[in-house]
């Protein structure tokens, strides 16, 4: 396909590649374990809530949990966006500017997670504000979608995906659309989620506001 015409989204459903019956069971294992975990916590809240009850909710053994999430906090943390997410910025067209490529992405990753569930979205990253063990290991799952981001900028720049610039690009990106999320959740989830994304993204490109040039 020529990368200068529109390109196809992993983010959309249609436009997902099909998958085995082993790689759909998998999803829907880890769905039914996630569906467990947030029913379970808004009833009883995150603390009380513990792998056994979760297994048992979602009809399946401990050892499956821990199989498809190390720690309780991963099931809250752990979604099936971030790879889509790479796919997308890697199918943007080659002359758009990589900004315009992230907005547009990050647009498309809010809108299919609230189209799914904009309750579950929103407990989510209540937890990463109020739990500090979710906290901490969110900080872990940034490596690991920093790493996704950092290979997608290596590529469409022939850049090498572990020199500084990269690392630090990719991990600011990262680390702003973190504190988008936390001060949503501390401001009681009020005003749209893409103005705040694009206001931080405008930070990302232009500076701080009033910055002298």
């Amino acid at each position: 396909m020529n990368r200068m015409t529109a390109a196809r989204s992993p983010l959309s459903p249609a436009d997902r590649p099909q998958l085995g019956l082993r790689e759909r069971k998998k999803i829907k294992t880890r769905e039914a374990i996630r569906a467990a975990t947030y029913a379970l916590i808004k009833e009883q809240g995150y603390d009380a809530t513990t792998i056994e009850q979760i297994a048992e909710r979602a009809e399946v053994s401990p050892s499956t949990v821990f199989r498809y999430f190390p720690t309780k906090e991963d099931i809250v943390l752990t979604d099936e966006y971030d790879p889509l997410m790479a796919e997308e910025l890697r199918a943007r067209p080659a002359g758009e500017s990589w900004i315009d490529s992230v907005r547009h992405v990050v647009r498309k990753a809010i809108d299919a997670n609230m189209a799914e569930d904009p309750e579950v979205v929103r407990l989510r990253t209540h937890l990463t504000v109020q739990v500090p063990a979710v906290r901490s290991r969110m900080f872990e799952h940034m490596s690991v979608t920093g790493s996704l981001l950092r290979q997608a900028l290596a590529e469409r720049f022939g850049l090498d995906p572990d020199s500084l610039e990269v690392r630090v690009y990719a991990m600011s990106l990262i680390g702003g659309l973190m504190e988008v999320s936390m001060f949503w959740a501390e401001h009681d989830f009020e005003g749209d989620l893409h103005t705040f994304t694009d206001r931080a993204l405008d930070v990302m490109e232009h500076g701080l506001p009033g910055e002298n040039r």
